[in-house]
């Protein structure tokens, strides 16, 4: 990359990183001050906090790409960020059909602690190693942040459900509940599909750079462990009818799994993933 476009680039950067932050930082006090006390222009302004947020970010994201000549998808610094803005999408995606404070203060929030972690990586741009010079390196992190994503919001709805959703009762409370479970379940079908696609392709890569298709590297084995937990709910649901609360806490199991195997083994754990 040309030296004086990264240098350039790096407060521009950082600009639109603050601002994503400042934003989501907002949205999580209006909409705890909503759920409070309701207000409707409380919940207008955590909404348009989390979208502004969106929009910064996918600014942040892009203007990386331009000055470092490829996409943001190298390293753990790069992978936070787009990890946020997955479960962005996906948010803004599904909103319209529950808008509940709640939802957008659980996005909010985490997002929050998503930025403050991620600002703690170092966000210097290193040169790709050779097993990174790839042409199924964008397709495998891309449709990981979607699997990711996915989990994420079904981990939000799940919460929600436990919260909201199971106390049924009045015909408005048992409709809700229903359309929290759906989503749940099509949150997961969403991030089940491209987890399945990010084995598949980290499978190929692997033998094309390795010459093994499995390594059981702890990257590796823990996407599998997820793929296999959230398999079970898709199984368990649609054989034994596991809606509603069992549903609702195995979706919530499971995106700590996700959790851990993107900063635990990346953390703790070593492998061939370990690129930083």
């Amino acid at each position: 990359m040309p030296r004086s476009k990264r240098k350039g680039g790096s407060l521009v950067e950082s600009i639109f990183n603050s601002v994503a932050y400042l934003f989501l930082i907002l949205a999580t006090f209006f909409s705890l001050l909503s759920l409070w006390k309701p207000n409707r222009f409380l919940e207008k302004a955590s909404f348009g906090g989390v979208l502004t947020a969106f929009i910064f970010l996918t600014l942040f994201l892009g203007w990386r790409s331009w000055t470092l000549d490829r996409l943001p998808v190298t390293s753990l610094y790069e992978f936070v960020f787009l990890f946020s803005w997955g479960i962005l999408v996906l948010y803004l995606f599904t909103w319209r059909k529950l808008k509940l404070n709640l939802y957008t203060f659980l996005t909010a929030f985490f997002n929050v602690l998503i930025f403050s972690v991620g600002n703690t990586f170092s966000a210097e741009a290193r040169p790709l190693v050779p097993a990174l010079q790839s042409v199924w390196l964008q397709f495998h992190v891309l449709t990981a942040i979607l699997a990711y994503g996915g989990f994420g919001i079904a981990c939000f709805l799940g919460i929600i459900y436990l919260i909201k959703g199971s106390k049924g009762g009045t015909e408005a409370a048992v409709s809700l509940g229903k359309r929290i479970d759906h989503l749940i379940y099509w949150s997961v079908a969403v991030g089940f599909s491209f987890l399945t696609l990010v084995i598949i392709t980290g499978a190929v890569w692997a033998e094309q750079v390795w010459g093994s298709w499995w390594n059981w590297d702890p990257k590796e084995t823990w996407a599998l462990i997820t793929w296999l937990i959230y398999a079970g709910y898709l199984h368990v649901r649609k054989t034994y009818g596991w809606q509603g609360k069992k549903g609702a806490i195995l979706v919530i199991v499971g995106f700590v799994a996700v959790l851990f195997t993107l900063f635990g083994v990346t953390l703790l754990l070593h492998g061939v993933h370990s690129y930083g």
